[in-house]
């Protein structure tokens, strides 16, 4: 995909701004396959506290209430498009000294974002990312799916996604799921992140084995901090969120 062709509207983009201090990093929040800004619920007032940090917490195109998707398909390279948008959002808020604080997908944004746009990036800090596609992630999404047909998920969906959660949630599943995507793979990206990186994961992570931590460790290298987190599943700043709270405050703090 030609990202120099997709044009944007910043207005077309929902963003929270959160804090005012001067002189500090800001983190840029982002969120995974079905997420939104509402949905990280307090995580971000707290962290922008705890880290004296400013915080920057956004929908991407096609979550929440930001406009739709720019493109009709997902190619095997849409996470590298929502980089190249990130990018372009921490260049419209004049970003110079962003902490990426990825989750799932968003971590995998924030893996190549580092790469791609190492100026802008002082540190990345992951949840359950993923580098490569792994049958427990698929499955994991193949269980999404009935619980989306069979019980409330999708009206749940609603409240946060209104009329775009049909598009949103296919768009996930229907390429996470297809034949040509489980060739993905952005394991090529790890060796140019130049960053400190915290890299997280419960260990009963439904969508992703402990292998995701050590392939993105091993790829960057000496630069990355591994968590794990016992007990905890996909989402460990909602499942444990004061352990996340103080660990990535920490990690911040040394940067």
């Amino acid at each position: 995909m030609a990202y120099s062709n997709i044009q944007f509207s910043p207005d077309s983009i929902a963003v929270k701004l959160i804090g005012n201090y001067d002189s500090r990093p800001t983190i840029v929040l982002l969120h995974d396959s079905l997420g939104c800004i509402a949905l990280w619920k307090d995580f971000p007032e707290k962290l922008s506290a705890l880290a004296r940090c400013n915080v920057l917490v956004y929908d991407r195109l096609g979550y929440g209430k930001s406009g739709p998707f720019l493109y009709p398909k997902r190619d095997n390279d849409y996470l590298e498009l929502e980089a190249h948008l990130l990018n372009a959002l921490l260049r419209y808020y004049k970003i110079e000294k962003a902490i990426l604080f990825g989750h799932s997908d968003g971590g995998s944004i924030a893996l190549i974002t580092a790469a791609k746009y190492p100026e802008k990036i002082i540190g990345i800090i992951t949840e359950g990312a993923h580098v490569f596609v792994e049958s427990i992630t698929v499955n994991g999404i193949s269980e999404a799916i009935k619980l989306y047909q069979t019980t409330d998920l999708k009206t749940k969906l609603e409240k946060y996604h209104g009329d775009k959660t049909d598009t949103m949630f296919w768009a996930w599943t229907a390429t996470w799921t297809s034949n040509e995507f489980q060739t993905w793979n952005i394991e090529n990206w790890l060796p140019m992140i130049s960053c400190p990186a915290l890299i997280i994961q419960g260990e009963n992570d439904e969508y992703g084995s402990l292998e995701q931590v050590e392939k993105i460790c091993n790829g960057i290298g000496q630069k990355a901090e591994r968590l794990l987190i016992p007990h905890v599943m996909h989402t460990p700043h909602k499942e444990n969120p004061e352990l996340i709270l103080e660990h990535t405050s920490k990690f911040i703090d040394s940067l």
